[in-house]
């Protein structure tokens, strides 16, 4: 394996001389490698080659391509997100498309001092990506975030996961798809959770893993956040992103916020059990997605 990544390493930064290579956790959806670079200054460097798996190619055969524009606007849009070096999906090097980005330094494990001003300033980075005006037609490549919804609603699985009541949240979906437009379109993270979010000494340092990325009603990012820092921090953190979000987002209209919480509360179904937590984690998520769900449904009577 070290002589292709040798050959992508001289390939993104000429001249440039591998040190070390290692396997980097969390890629799910991809494999993540490390390098540590020996410039033509002599001046270090570290990057992440992102190799993407064959779930994410048969979705999108060009997302290695797709990533690497899409973190160039980011980046000229002043969003935090790593700087992309390059790409290739040609299988020359590596035997699948592969993106090369900056390596971003961070505290591998962040406990925030003040949960509820961790959420605040979480949110104030999620109202920025939604803010981010560099063109959206440069981003045509990414999938409506509408239409994924929809193909999602109405795949409706023979066995249902009542034991996060899904037939429930399905049930009242199917009532309330399609909500009526009241947002402008905007680029969404579409995984928008603090596994994704990177802070190195107090500050945020990027937002990761982009390869959900879609355009549509920014409340689709926030429901998935809504859910994510409840199971993270709790209810009143929770409330502490969305009220600050809201503040900072610029004229939104949350009368759909019930339905994207819903649609954040279904995607768990059938798969909680699959992500190998402690059995009092599990318990503890299950309790906290059951008030969730509910306080949508209530709101959808």
């Amino acid at each position: 394996m070290r002589e292709p990544l040798e050959a992508i390493a001289s390939k993104i930064m000429p001249g440039a001389r591998l040190l070390r290579a290692r396997e980097l956790p969390g890629g799910v959806s991809a494999r993540v490698v490390g390098l540590e670079l020996e410039l033509a200054d002599g001046s270090a460097r570290k990057i992440v080659v992102r190799q993407h798996g064959q779930a994410d190619l048969a979705r999108d055969p060009r997302i290695a391509a797709h990533e690497f524009q899409l973190l160039q606007w980011l980046r000229a849009a002043g969003a935090p997100a790593p700087e992309p070096y390059g790409y290739d999906e040609s299988g020359e090097t590596l035997p699948s498309p592969y993106v090369a980005i900056e390596y971003i330094e961070h505290e591998r494990e962040y406990v925030p001092a003040d949960s509820n001003e961790h959420a605040r300033r979480m949110a104030e980075a999620l109202a920025a990506i939604h803010r981010s005006d560099g063109g959206l037609e440069e981003l045509a490549f990414l999938p409506r975030q509408d239409e994924l919804v929809a193909e999602r609603v109405a795949a409706r699985p023979d066995r249902l996961d009542e034991s996060l009541s899904e037939g429930r949240i399905r049930d009242a979906l199917e009532r309330a798809w399609p909500p009526a437009r009241s947002n402008r379109t905007a680029l969404l993270h579409g995984d928008f959770w603090p596994g994704n979010v990177l802070w190195n000494g107090g500050r945020l340092a990027a937002v990761i893993d982009w390869e959900d990325a879609a355009l549509g009603d920014p409340l689709a990012d926030l429901g998935n956040a809504r859910l994510e820092m409840l199971w993270a921090y709790g209810e009143e953190a929770m409330e502490a992103l969305t009220a600050r979000y809201l503040t900072l987002a610029g004229g939104i209209d949350a009368g759909n916020l019930p339905v994207w919480d819903l649609y954040a509360a279904l995607k768990p179904a059938s798969r909680l059990s699959d992500w190998g937590l402690e059995p009092s984690v599990e318990r503890a998520m299950r309790e906290k997605h059951r008030r969730f769900a509910d306080r949508a449904l209530d709101k959808l009577r």
